[in-house]
């Protein structure tokens, strides 16, 4: 199958935020330059459109779990296909796959604060965020120092327990109509969460991308639900 546009664009568009949407950075390769980019479902057809403009003439490999563009002069975009299978196995099969509203979680934890939100589409339907002293580590030794993670210690479980608290009442009432649940933050911390017996039922829904996030306000919570969006595509091009 072959596409084309009649809109060319100087540039790739990028999600244009920190975490893991934007320009993941590029690399030297024997094909050529190799890099990776997010973007919002909404511009993929924009987007495919452009390559092809750049590129010339693309033909697609479309599986369940990522769709591959070829171009003529070489350049191949790699799609991971978010929340798959995909199931129209084509190019408009997979533009009308990523633009299913879904309805997904997110739980962002770490140290300093948590945040848990389910949204449907762009739309944040419900959210709770907060925060809690956790101490830095310190420098002094001996008993002192032993004091002073212990304390930390108690701090940090009181935070994740808040945490947890949170996601029973944010995400726990929407389980059974999540497509899937996007965590982040801390991997430990969100592990530690997740071993709550009332949030038995979140591990199966867990999909990627992991998202770096700052410590969760209602900002980092709301942009973290577009991250959760973004398609990642792994774009080489001629050198």
């Amino acid at each position: 199958m072959t596409t084309g546009s009649s809109e060319p664009s100087p540039s790739l568009e990028s999600g244009g935020s920190s975490g893991s949407s934007g320009s993941a950075g590029s690399s030297g390769s024997a094909g050529g330059v190799a890099k990776a980019v997010h973007i919002p479902p909404e511009r993929l057809a924009r987007w495919l459109d452009n390559f092809a403009t750049r590129h010339g003439e693309t033909t697609y490999d479309a599986q369940p779990a990522v769709v591959t563009v070829h171009a003529a002069d070489g350049a191949i975009a790699r799609i991971d296909v978010p929340f798959g299978p995909l199931e129209d196995l084509s190019r408009e099969g997979l533009i009308a796959h990523v633009l299913t509203d879904r309805r997904l979680g997110i739980l962002l934890v770490r140290r300093g604060g948590y945040g848990a939100g389910v949204f449907h589409g762009l739309k944040l339907i419900d959210s709770k965020v907060g925060s809690r002293h956790v101490q830095g580590k310190t420098k002094a030794g001996g008993w002192s120092q032993q004091r002073f993670a212990r304390r930390r210690e108690g701090q940090a479980r009181v935070a994740f327990e808040a945490a947890a608290e949170a996601a029973v009442r944010i995400l726990l009432p929407h389980a059974r109509q999540l497509d899937a649940l996007i965590c982040g933050g801390d991997r430990t911390a969100v592990d530690g969460v997740l071993l709550d017996p009332r949030l038995k039922a979140f591990p199966p829904l867990v999909q990627g991308p992991f998202l770096a996030v700052p410590d969760p306000r209602q900002k980092v919570l709301e942009q973290a639900g577009l991250e959760a969006r973004a398609l990642r595509i792994d774009l080489t091009e001629p050198s």
